[in-house]
């Protein structure tokens, strides 16, 4: 015990579990690697589904030039020099929007991992990933491509339906991969958390 500079009191020589850092090893309050939780779920996924959108805007609208956000509206053509300005503008926003996903799994990947999380398996890690990318297809051609209609996956083409559908197809397809990835690492004995 010593006494508190110009107090009087009387303060404890430990140290307070409030003030001394959980994350260092041996600390008063750190965690026991028995204590850890298992690789959170919503980075990986958050990634996924900003990392998919990149995918599309820089592969479907800018790479293959096949659509932009409204080409399948009659007010925004890609054909005018107005209608390719309104859809750089959408497709802006759109990329923006994207970022934003992959701006809040990268701080929740950075706070999970300050807090001591385990880093994930690439198993599960990745099968995040592709469930992350699947669900931005799903919802984005589900909304977008058949809901809205403003573009479709290609808008240069007499009837985009199959390219929509196989767009779809290809979502499914990588949320089901993600998922037997996911389960893999689950029965490897790693608990998921939220």
């Amino acid at each position: 015990m010593q006494t508190r500079p110009g107090t009087g009191e009387f303060q404890s020589s430990e140290p307070s579990p409030d003030t001394v850092s959980p994350h260092r090893p041996g600390a008063v309050g750190a965690r026991q690697p028995s204590d850890r939780r298992s690789p959170p779920v919503a980075p990986a996924l958050l990634l996924g589904i900003g990392l998919g959108g990149f995918v599309d805007g820089i592969v479907l609208h800018q790479i293959l030039q096949w659509h932009h956000m409204l080409t399948a509206t009659d007010g925004y053509p890609a054909t005018t020099v107005k209608g390719l300005e309104d859809n750089t503008l959408a497709d802006g926003l759109f990329h923006a929007s994207t970022w934003v996903f992959v701006a809040i799994g990268m701080a929740l990947l950075v706070r999970a991992w300050q807090r001591g999380d385990l880093a994930p398996p690439w198993r599960f890690h990745v099968g995040l990933l592709l469930a992350g990318w699947g669900t931005f297809n799903l919802v984005e051609g589900l909304v977008d491509h058949h809901l809205l209609t403003v573009h479709h996956v290609r808008d240069d083409v007499a009837d985009p339906l199959w390219w929509d559908v196989g767009f779809l197809t290809f979502g499914a397809v990588l949320i089901l991969v993600g998922c037997l990835l996911t389960s893999a690492s689950r029965r490897a004995g790693h608990r998921l958390e939220p």
